[in-house]
Parts: C-alpha cells; structure tokens; sequence
C-alpha cells in the first residue's frame, strides 16, 4: 500500500477501511465531484441561506419531501428535527431550548428502537417516552412494540414520535405514522445509513413520515460532516430558523422566502440551539454534488462490484482451517454484501478478536468490522478499493500464517 498520505505526512497511521462507512475512521471515500466543488466553494462567498434554500430545493425533487435542509451529520439532523417538532415556528421557544418546561417536550419512541443516537434527541431538550417491551425475543410470538401502546403514550405534552428505520424494526413505518397523525403528532425517522438503495430516499417520505434523517457521508459520499433532513416544510423552516445565522437587523433581514418565512415568525429569531451544529459554504457545495451524483449512479453495478470483493476475499479464507464465510444479503443492518468470517479458535489457532486487534496495530492500520465479536469479524468492501481489497486480503491470511 502507497505510505505517502497526508496522514503519513503529519505522523499518523492512515487506515485501510474494511468495516464500512464508520465515522470513528472518517466515514466514505468522498466523491472527486464534491472535492472539486468544496475547493471551488473556498474562493468565493455566498449568503449561506441562499445556498441552503438551493439544497432545500434540491433534496425535495430527490425525496418528494416539501422541503429540505443540510445539516452538519445525521445526528445533527435529529437534533435540529427534534427542536422543530419542539419549537415550531414560535421564536420564543426556539429561545428557550434546550429548556423545554412549559413546551411539549416528549418524545414518543419503542424501546426496541433505543440506540445511542438518541442522545441527538436529547440534546435538544426532548425527554424520551419509551413504549414496548422485547417479549419477541422470548420466542412467544408476541410483538415487541404495537400501534395501540404508541397511541396511549402521546399526550399534550409529546412533540414528536421517533423511529429507527432498519429492515427488522415494527410496527411498520405506515402504522406508526398513522397513530401518530391520528394524534397531529410529527414522525421523526432516523435512516442515517439507509441507503442504499437509492428508492430509501423516497421511501420513508411515502410511508407518511414527517422528517427523515439522512447521513451525507456514507453512501452519498458527501462530505464526513454532512446529513440532511427531508420532510414537512414547516419543520424544515423552523430547522433553518434555530441553525442558520441569526445575528442580523431586522430591518434588512431577508431569508429566503422558500426556507424561512419571516412573517410566521414575526422577528428575527436568536441564535438558535443548532449554531453549534453550522455547516460551512464548502460543505453545502460538496454535498450538493455529491447527492446529484449519487442519484445518477448506477447501483445495480456497484452491488455487483461490492460483492465481487467480498467473494475475492472469501475465496482465500475458505481454504484455511477454523475459518467459516458467509456474504449477506443487502437486507440486515448492512446495505453492502459484506462478508462475516466465523472463526473457531482451537483449529485456527487463533481468535477473531485477536486478529481484529492485531490487524489494527499494523501500519497502515486495518479496520475490519468488529461487531460480531469473539466469534467472528466481517468485511465491508463499501470504501474499499481492488487494490486495497487484495491489501486486506493477503493482511487477513497472513493473521493464521503467523
């Protein structure tokens, strides 16, 4: 592998990336289309809502969403939807969060849909309200989560209810929307990683939910600190209200009408709780690129060549004693075919977790997915290329050479 990258340069490990789009090592390789667009986008200046308007614009025609907006990652997405479905138009509370006494400050989410991301939803003064139970993994039949415990726990106080969107997770997304509209309460839909396919970015917009939550530096190959959110145009506006700049003169202060309506509003909001959480010129140049590009590409092709380097590598492995592969299908928590390799240490002579750790250690240093640890490792050929795929391939065999 070439050791001149800049991170070399300054000192440090690069990574060769077989896990996947992870932010921990810097997210997908970004497209030279948006590289091209953030370097052009540093010698010039541009009204920030202006540019975002533009994006607006553009994320509709791609989702069917009324509106859209670029935030800085998908977790900011969240944030920001969170404190629309919060705040509304009412510049008074978009003031007072993360505060939310007095404010209908809950959100309604299944507990079997609790991650650690949910924080983003906290963090703009949201109190989760959990519902369910995980009675389904008792093997009895029953359902984590059903519509009917949803409807009993949004009161006048609920802001919004939550919903991670990955194959496996129930009720359906149609269901939960229309328990939740019964009620005239937003869904918030978290699909950071969900595409591909590309058909995810209309898909969550037609099942009824009212903002979804998208990551710009995973498969779009955007820029690592870019998400988006789609959906409602009020929530949208509200978005941009509590994240754009807002140290302005009333007098002059003219947002663009289609983003932001000033009327509704009736003053120029403070800064709102999503300042901390600005996406720069370059950013919205090279996302904007980048999602044209992404809607263009063929996917049906990239499938095929994702899963050509995941056979490569399994055809290597199956051959050496311990070792069991298996490529998934693109329906589990992946949107790849990624490899798992199951190890069985006594015959291998050595583990699954030693062999991730020992990969890392190397210089450059080989990311492989730990997930599914002790028991087995998997390669996401996602950022890989053919070059580096041989790379991991000859870096994984010479584990049980050793």
């Amino acid at each position: 592998m070439p050791d001149d990258t800049i991170y070399e340069d300054l000192g440090v490990p690069s990574v060769v990336n077989a896990t996947g789009t992870k932010t921990r090592i810097g997210g997908s390789r970004i497209r030279p289309e948006a590289v091209d667009a953030m370097n052009r986008a540093a010698d010039a200046f541009v009204r920030l809502s202006d540019l975002q308007a533009r994006a607006s614009d553009l994320i509709a025609d791609v989702t069917g969403a009324q509106a859209g907006y670029v935030t800085s990652g998908a977790a900011a997405a969240l944030a920001l939807g969170a404190a629309a479905c919060i705040a509304g138009d009412d510049i008074g509370a978009m003031a007072q969060l993360p505060d939310t006494e007095g404010l209908p400050g809950e959100i309604v989410m299944a507990r079997t849909h609790r991650t650690g991301y949910d924080h983003a939803l906290r963090a703009a003064g949201a109190r989760i309200v959990d519902v369910g139970t995980n009675d389904h993994h008792l093997g009895t039949g029953a359902q984590n989560v059903e519509p009917w415990e949803y409807a009993d726990a949004i009161t006048e106080d609920t802001a919004a209810v939550a919903y991670v969107q990955k194959p496996y997770t129930e009720p359906s997304l149609e269901a939960v929307c229309d328990v939740a509209h019964d009620h005239n309460v937003p869904v918030v839909v978290d699909a950071a990683a969900e595409l591909p396919p590309v058909t995810n970015l209309e898909a969550f917009i037609n099942a009824g939910a009212d903002l979804v939550a998208f990551s710009g530096g995973k498969a779009i190959r955007g820029p690592q600190t870019t998400g988006f959110l789609a959906g409602r145009a009020a929530l949208v506006s509200s978005v941009a209200a509590q994240h754009l700049d807002m140290h302005a003169a009333e007098a002059v202060w003219e947002p663009p009408t289609t983003l932001v309506d000033p009327e509704a509003l009736g003053g120029v909001p403070r800064q709102g709780i999503g300042r901390p959480m600005k996406v720069g010129k370059e950013e919205l140049a090279g996302f904007i690129r980048a999602l044209d590009a992404f809607k263009a590409e063929d996917h049906d092709a990239r499938q095929r060549e994702w899963r050509a380097r995941s056979e490569r590598i399994a055809a290597t492995l199956d051959s050496v004693a311990g070792v069991r592969t298996s490529i998934t299908a693109a329906d589990k928590t992946a949107v790849a075919p990624e490899l798992t390799v199951t190890v069985e240490a006594g015959s291998a002579g050595i583990s699954a977790t030693e062999i991730v750790g020992a990969l890392r250690r190397e210089e450059p240093r080989v990311f492989v997915g730990a997930d599914d640890l002790p028991e087995a490792f998997t390669v996401n050929p996602m950022c890989l290329t053919d070059e580096e795929t041989t790379y991991v391939d000859e870096r994984i065999r010479a584990q049980f050479d050793a």
